[in-house]
């Protein structure tokens, strides 16, 4: 052991560590767990701290580096008392929080940067941020809260971060280049709706919940805790893409001195299961095992290990002898459904396969009438394309992390991060032998999953281990694991054949999708359902029908991530009815006008393509109808924002003073749902106690969507009180209500639902009480607003009064409201996307320098969480049209399975964007709202491609548009010129 000399947040340490050990593990060990992992190579920065005063990476930097030096991190700039340093109140402000998983880091460079310029520009602080990646808000909000932080510790006031109202627009001239004054992108704008009833609470830029504990670093995450006795597990994983396990030998791993357990197909029992976190039952195919004696893709589980330390878990996983029997793999869908490929699932006890001898593993089709063909028969015009999208990791910034004990009464608990705690605590039983009754998973704060943590991943591991050892254990994905072994995007191949009428109306559409599952079904029959009912949902079509093979591969395994099967289907879709549009001559906004979906309207192809199979039969006026739609108000206020009438400057498309360059504009509508119809259920209860505060317990689960904000504020609309009288209980499988989990945009519509209901039964007791104690024949006379319950006349009691006298006083009770909700709805919301492109012809390279996107998703309950989901899901989709792709090389491994190989956008090299949210009222929502989380990933890769288009005249048919891709059809085009 080496000792280490250092002053940490102002109090000089003496400590020791090993060797080797990481500033990262000393600090935490220190109890500093602001400073987070996010790669053993540091490209992540969530590991930021302050030595000497400039930023470093804890994540490299070793402990014994530190010798000498001052050390700081965000705990160092905690106060006494409630008060917070500017720069933490900005952040909080500015809603720069999402899941704040490396907000700690993002502090401490404002404050480096700060302190040494305290009046920096834009692009120096985007240079400051630019080594601390982030995966969520597009850094928009960030950035705002340093300007903010700086000229608050400069001593000038700051306006407050209220959203900006805009006039509608809709009837006006489409693209006037007017704008309204003042409109930093940073904050939210509004364009109201006469419909929607003003209130207090909803609506409103509340600060996050659970903001205090973010912006100090305080203990939130699944890691975040010191358990004695705590075992470390590591996996041992396939080197093969494809191979049978022959024999395995453990002893040399087991005889290891601080090796607790080895698990591995040889002793862990055999039970299928399908990993996706979906309700049950489970869809098929149910494929997988714990461990199982064959391997279908490079990085497959092999064997598991306990240890006492993570290195002594690796080495004895290097000693773990296995003779594999190498098989043939492939790796492309289309190759995989070809007649000769090899077999990857040939074993005999999966349930619910397809067609494995031609690796199958779901086939999906439905119609909207029962001869398509003779609807293109009547067509004027008929087009169709093929389109490709490639398989992308979600890279949320917390890696999957499980960690598991036995309680007192010897009950097995999970704390994990995990966007499904009911779903994986029912699914885990029966691998681990277990009763439901004897698991308890626990989620705490999570630091991102965008659909990556739907699935039940890790968790059995965990268990077994725990089980075999009765020590707790902790496993951790590394950063290359999440790569290869977590979830990615489905790669897909989409043939779209469109038939169009005279008059520009859509006829007959059919859409054909394989879709690459990889090496396990997971997500496969719904993911590629979605992308069905997404591809032929946004414009009106008499004559409609989707076919789909969900196909095997050796490639990593395919689930859910953001968008769910949607970013596929508005790839192709977009750039299709793009490609009609300009060979029919007509302006592509136009276009889509004659055929978009709006109120009164029903989506005929919704119920073919469900969740739980096609339902055949179905009435006309049972069809989903949409109730809500604020497209045409989306599409002019994206097509001013954007200033659309410059694509009509021929000096504006190729400046003089750049030859190589050619700039465009591209154009897309989006439409996605709002939870999954009869499927997703949440529950809620509310109490109430003594000072006229109340508890929600939910089981839904924030990601960093500041869903338990805008549950608080959906309960304290109700109940007349302030968001933070509010206290957010979530996700427990032992203390909180049932939720299906937090997927398919559901948490706001759904779990919203369920707060409001329990809110309301809340209130009820309530206003019964309070009209007794006011002396009102009519509890419906009581008002309940600024923390009071007010009668007629004026009278009004403390809500405290209230508590104190139902719980002490006379007919004692406690106050209580519980709730469930389900719906037979899923109200979409719309949104035009809009992307500015500048490409340089000579080489290829596509600069974005522009996002635009008006979204309609009802009320938003939250402007400044749901303007920062807006923001961060348009970054991140920026990298699904430009940069992100999982890469294999001949061998099946992963060629750039490392940040920055594989490339997500740094706050240096992001676009500007602008959000517009367009209020309608959805009278199935609460308070009218929709959904907002998924659908700004869905158009921006077919707007950025349709921009291409506009500025060269090439259409592209398959992403990423990386500089050769580009290039290469800048090339072809050239020669067919």
């Amino acid at each position: 052991m080496i000792e280490v000399s250092l002053t940490l947040n102002g109090v000089r340490r003496r400590v020791t560590c090993a060797p080797g050990e990481t500033l990262r593990s000393l600090l935490r060990r220190e109890g500093c767990f602001s400073v987070r992992y996010g790669s053993d190579t540091g490209e992540m920065g969530a590991a930021a701290v302050l030595l000497d005063g400039r930023l470093v990476s804890a994540d490299v930097l070793l402990a014994a580096q530190a010798d000498g030096h001052v050390v700081a991190t965000v705990e160092s700039l905690t106060v006494p008392g409630d008060e917070l340093h500017p720069i933490q109140a900005a952040f909080v402000e500015a809603g720069a929080l999402q899941s704040g998983y490396s907000t700690g880091a993002m502090v401490l460079a404002a404050k480096a940067l700060l302190d040494r310029n305290p009046d920096p520009s834009v692009a120096e602080i985007r240079e400051a941020l630019a080594g601390i990646l982030d995966r969520e808000t597009g850094y928009v909000k960030i950035v705002e809260a340093v300007r903010r932080a700086a000229a608050a510790l400069r001593g000038e006031t700051v306006a407050p971060m209220e959203p900006i109202v805009v006039e509608p627009l809709a009837g006006a001239e489409a693209g006037d280049g007017s704008r309204p004054a003042d409109m930093p992108l940073a904050v939210p704008r509004l364009v109201p709706s006469d419909e929607v009833p003003r209130t207090a609470v909803v609506g409103k830029p509340e600060a996050k919940v659970d903001a205090v504990r973010l912006v100090k670093g305080n203990p939130a995450f699944t890691d975040d805790i010191e358990l004695r006795g705590l075992l470390h597990a590591k996996v041992l994983r396939s080197p093969h893409a494809h191979a049978r396990i022959v024999a395995i030998d453990d002893s040399k791993a087991r005889a290891l001195p601080g090796v607790h357990a080895v698990l591995h197909y040889a002793n862990t029992p055999r039970v299928k299961y399908a990993s996706g976190g979906q309700t049950w039952p489970n869809p098929y195919p149910w494929d997988q095992v714990s461990f199982d004696d064959k391997v279908r893709h490079v990085g497959d589980r092999v064997a598991a290990v306990a240890a006492e330390t993570p290195e002594i878990a690796e080495s004895a996983c290097r000693l773990i002898d296995v003779t594999y029997e190498v098989l043939p793999a492939v790796y492309d869908e289309n190759d995989a459904l070809a007649d000769g490929a090899p077999v990857i699932h040939d074993e005999p006890d999966s349930v619910g396969i397809h067609d494995a001898a031609h690796n199958v593993a779901a086939h999906i089709e439905g119609s909207t009438v029962a001869d398509v063909e003779a609807a293109f028969a009547g067509a004027e015009h008929v087009f169709e394309e093929t389109f490709h999208v490639p398989q992308v990791q979600a890279c949320p910034l917390e890696p999957h992390i499980t960690i598991g004990w036995l309680d007192e009464d010897e009950r097995l608990v999970l704390r994990s991060s995990t966007q499904v705690p009911f779903q994986t605590r029912r699914m885990l039983a029966p691998l681990l032998g277990l009763p439901v009754k004897r698991i308890r998973v626990i989620k705490p704060r999570i630091g991102g999953g965008f659909g990556a943590k739907q699935e039940m991943l890790i968790e059995d591991i965990v268990g077994h281990l725990v089980l075999a050892t009765r020590r707790p254990v902790r496993l951790e994905l590394t950063r290359e694991e999440e790569f290869v072994s977590s979830r990615t995007r489905h790669a897909q191949t989409l043939t779209f054949r469109t038939g169009v009428d005279g008059d520009g109306r859509l006829v007959a559409q059919d859409l054909r999708v394989v879709g690459n599952t990889g090496a396990y079904g997971a997500h496969g029959f719904t993911v590629q359902s979605i992308t069905g009912l997404r591809g032929l949902s946004s414009y009106n079509c008499p004559a409609k029908r989707y076919t789909c093979d969900v196909v095997y591969t050796n490639r990593p395994v395919a689930g859910a991530f953001r968008g769910y099967g949607a970013p596929q289907a508005h790839f192709a879709l977009e750039s299709h009815m793009q490609d009609i549009a300009r060979a029919l001559d007509l302006d592509p906004v136009e276009f889509r006008r004659r055929n978009w979906v709006g109120v009164g309207d029903r989506l005929d192809i919704a119920p073919r393509l469900g969740e739980r199979g096609a339902v055949e039969e179905i009435a006309p006026e049972d069809l989903p109808l949409v109730r809500s739609c604020g497209t045409e108000e989306c599409v002019a206020q994206a097509l001013r924002a954007i200033d659309w009438h410059r694509r009509e400057d021929p000096l504006w498309k190729r400046p003089p003073e750049r030859p190589s360059i050619r700039r465009g504009i591209g154009f897309v509508l989006c439409m996605h749902g709002s939870g999954i119809p009869l499927v997703d259920m949440a529950a809620c209860s509310i109490k109430m106690n003594d000072d006229g505060s109340f508890n929600l317990l939910t089981g839904a689960t924030d990601l960093g969507t500041g869903a338990d904000t805008v549950l608080a504020q959906i309960a304290a609309e109700v109940l007349g009180v302030a968001a933070d009288d509010i206290l957010v209980y979530a996700a427990d499988t032992d203390l909180t209500p049932f939720d299906t989990g937090a997927y398919a945009s559901s948490t706001t519509y759904i779990s919203g639902m369920a707060v409001k209901k329990a809110a309301e039964a809340a209130r009820a007791r309530i206003v019964a009480r309070a009209a007794r104690m006011l002396e009102l024949e009519d509890p419906d006379d009581v008002r309940l607003h600024d923390r009071r319950a007010w009668a007629p006349d004026g009278r009004s009691l403390l809500l405290g009064e209230i508590a104190l006298n139902a719980l002490h006083t006379e007919d004692q009770e406690q106050i209580i409201g519980t709730a469930s909700h389900v719906s037979g709805d899923s109200p979409s919301p719309f949104a035009a996307q809009l992307a500015e492109v500048e490409v340089d012809v000579e080489t290829g390279e596509v600069e974005v320098t522009k996002l635009v996107m008006a979204v309609d998703c009802g009320v938003a309950i939250n402007p400044v969480t749901a303007s920062g989901q807006v923001e961060g899901g348009m970054i991140q989709a920026l990298g699904y049209a430009l940069t992100e792709e999982l890469v294999l090389d001949g061998a099946g491994r992963a060629e750039n399975a490392q940040l920055g190989p594989y490339w997500i956008f740094r706050a240096d090299d992001t676009p500007a964007t602008e959000v517009i949210l367009v209020e309608t009222l959805e009278p199935t929502g609460p308070f009218g709202a929709k959904a907002v989380g998924e659908i700004p990933i869905d158009g921006v890769a077919p707007a950025v491609r349709n921009a291409i288009l506009d500025a060269t005249g090439v259409a592209i048919d398959a992403i990423p548009l990386t500089p050769e891709r580009v290039w290469r059809a800048l090339q072809v085009a050239a020669v067919h010129a």
